[in-house]
């Protein structure tokens, strides 16, 4: 019999999970549900094979997996409605943040089952980096379920609990960090008469390729920073800029400032 999975909430994310799933072998075992206020968006997901639900009781008294692919914003109303209609069996999977269990579980059950999960946009192309947290009592097996979703989109890694709202400054929000950091590159080659379609091919295969040597070279990020920078050559000089303008300091008060929101928008 195939698991039942439901998606309160059909957005980019959201969908972009479903279609991670029915692209994947997972969709032999998984049935997949979901409900939205636009209905468009359901009619969109038929055609991989999820089922539109129009009343998100139903959806919820049909789904063991229950995934929360709303906005944090509409958390207190959606739970206030339906948070009485989960059950003991309910795995309900959060991917919002600042979204804790324990805000989950005052909403709905003292011991409901919980998972907490913070994917990115890269998901949409399954190239996402997804961190999970496991809330008791939720178990190896059914933690594990959710896991392998996210895999279906790209990598996962395993955090605590009370690091969910820090891990969102290095996959969550970090994207558009990145892109900020490409977009002065691509600017500057513009600014010298090089196409920008022709910065972007070049810059962001730079980008994929420093990616894996940081994470396949065996060496660290301090010596492959030494590696491409001959003495005398064009890269120091470059570099002499980047730390006489602190980057790395801007990179952590960017980091600090993103968690600190965490904490303010938490419930």
């Amino acid at each position: 019999m195939k698991v039942k999975v439901g998606f309160i909430g059909a957005g980019n994310m959201g969908a972009a999970i479903m279609r991670g799933i029915a692209n994947s072998g997972l969709s032999e075992n998984i049935s997949l549900f979901a409900t939205d206020v636009d209905e468009n968006k359901l009619k969109s997901l038929e055609e991989i094979g999820v089922a539109p639900v129009y009343d998100t009781k139903t959806l919820i008294s049909e789904c063991k997996y229950v995934f929360l692919a709303i906005k944090p914003q509409m958390f207190d109303e959606v739970l206030e409605n339906y948070g009485k209609y989960f059950t003991e069996e309910h795995i309900i999977v959060s991917i919002a943040a600042g979204i804790t269990g324990e805000y989950i579980k005052s909403k709905t059950l003292s011991d409901a089952k919980v998972v907490l999960v913070m994917p990115n946009t890269p998901f949409l192309i399954g190239e996402g980096a997804t961190a999970l947290a496991k809330v008791n009592p939720v178990t190896d097996e059914e933690f594990g379920f959710v896991c392998d979703i996210f895999e279906a989109g790209g990598k996962t890694a395993v955090v605590s609990e009370n690091k969910m709202k820090e891990i969102i400054a290095i996959n969550g929000s970090s994207p558009a960090f990145i892109y900020l950091f490409a977009k002065g590159f691509v600017d500057y080659a513009k600014s010298v008469d090089i196409s920008e379609e022709t910065a972007k091919s070049l810059f962001c295969k730079s980008l994929i390729g420093s990616a894996k040597m940081i994470t396949d070279s065996g060496y660290s990020i301090d010596e492959l920073i030494k590696m491409v920078s001959s003495p005398g050559g064009t890269t120091l000089k470059g570099l002499d800029e980047l730390y006489e303008g602190n980057l790395t300091e801007i990179v952590e008060k960017c980091c600090v400032a993103c968690t600190k929101r965490a904490y303010e928008l938490s419930k």
